[in-house]
């Protein structure tokens, strides 16, 4: 494997990452994010027994399980009957695997901290809006259009509103899904909830409200939960200028126990309104640019798989990269890498999506009785739990992982201690 110079554009999960990985390679890697200083985005997430275990070859796992929660059920239920709609546990799976539910700051802080122990350069300030292609050498250009790196490769890291992206060779078309949600990150305090398991209330499928526990941003803090209430793209304006007054007691009367965290919020400002699209690269890769996280593929969070997706792309294509010198073989590699994997769950994560996010009231009575009914059936309970894990196909040996001995990290005790970045 010759020593590379790689350009990677955005500094999120995916980024950070990736550069960690190829530069313990030995690659020359440069971070590359459009912001003044980088920074985390959005509320929490769940980290699945595939991120994890990219985590874990990262020497990074401790320091994360010491600030996430350890996630075990999804648990789901009828607003107004309170009878259980979903209920998932991972130990329906043989091995002891688990979610680990963390605050976006959370996962960027670790891997951040990782990335400038490194040495890893990061340039901030910098709007990329093109890459391309000449000869044998990737250019990076601003939005003036002038180049700002020339490299042997370009990652792109950018998400699912990438420019980049949208401007290449193999751009996919784009599906704006008509559901988002807002979200908060809030102070637990005095809440009653299940500090193991995501749990949402629904009122048919128009309504989905959400409390995940998401442990600490960083040692020391409290711990917290983000809070989410699933909205139609476009009657969120409508919503608030309802009021916020109307739109609490409408979450008071599905869900009482969420007063403790209505009184948190004062101002729609606490709240962020989260989009979502449809789309997947095919191939991810185009002359010597490749896509990696959201900017490859991005579909509803149903799933709980993007940071995840992210986190396995960039170890893959880290894999593929230490098999040859030949790059543009290395990049053949990684679309067949992770083709059908990535295809499997951008289905799934779109045909389970309206049976929770849609204004369909048939798909909402054939998930309430029909399907909750077969969901406990073996093996469908089994099955559940290798999707929400992400490993309904192995993703782990075509990037070069071995997945974690869950037990094993379990038995692990976790200390302050974990928090300081290894060597």
């Amino acid at each position: 494997m010759k020593t590379l110079s790689i350009g990677i554009a955005g500094a999120g999960p995916a980024g950070l990452a990736a550069a960690l990985l190829l530069s313990r390679q030995g690659h020359r890697v440069e971070l590359l994010e459009r912001f003044q200083e980088a920074s985390p985005v959005g509320s929490g997430l769940m980290l699945q027994p595939t991120g994890l275990t990219v985590l874990d070859a990262l020497n990074l796992l401790q320091p994360m399980m010491a600030l996430g929660s350890r996630i075990d059920r999804l648990h789901g239920a009828d607003a107004k009957s309170g009878r259980t709609v979903l209920d998932v546990r991972y130990d329906a799976l043989a091995g002891g695997r688990f979610g680990l539910a963390v605050q976006r700051a959370a996962l960027f802080g670790v891997l951040h901290d990782a990335v400038v122990a490194a040495g890893i350069p990061i340039r901030t300030g910098v709007t990329l809006t093109e890459a391309t292609t000449a000869g044998q050498k990737a250019l990076l250009l601003d939005a003036s259009g002038q180049e700002v790196g020339r490299y042997d490769l370009v990652i792109d890291a950018t998400g699912a509103r990438s420019t980049i992206a949208a401007g290449s060779a193999t751009a996919p078309g784009v599906r704006e899904l008509a559901y988002g949600a807002f979200w908060a990150t809030l102070d637990s305090d005095d809440l009653a909830h299940d500090p193991n398991a995501l749990t949402q209330r629904y009122d048919r499928a128009k309504v989905m409200i959400g409390i995940l526990p998401a442990g600490r941003a960083r040692a020391g803090d409290r711990d917290r939960v983000a809070f989410f209430w699933s909205v139609k793209v476009g009657d969120a304006d409508a919503v608030k200028r309802a009021g916020l007054d109307g739109w609490k007691a409408g979450i008071r009367g599905y869900w009482p126990d969420c007063v403790p965290l209505l009184d948190q919020i004062d101002d729609w400002d606490q709240l962020t309104l989260a989009r979502y699209a449809h789309r997947t690269m095919r191939p991810p890769a185009s002359g010597r640019v490749v896509f990696i996280g959201d900017s490859a593929h991005s579909t509803s969070p149903q799933l709980g798989q993007g940071a995840n997706m992210a986190l396995i792309d960039a170890a893959t294509l880290a894999h593929a990269l230490s098999l040859t010198d030949n790059i543009d073989a290395a990049l053949a590699a990684y679309g067949r890498a992770r083709r059908n994997h990535m295809a499997l769950f951008q289905m799934l994560s779109l045909a389970f999506t309206p049976f929770y996010q849609s204004d369909s009231a048939a798909l909402a009575w054939l998930r309430d009785r029909l399907v909750a009914m077969i969901a406990r059936m073996p093996p469908a309970p089994a099955l559940l739990a290798s999707i929400v894990s992400g490993t309904l196909i192995d993703p782990f040996a075509a990037a070069g992982l071995k997945e974690c001995d869950w037990r094993a990290v379990r038995s692990q005790p976790v200390a302050e201690s974990a928090l300081a970045v290894p060597a």
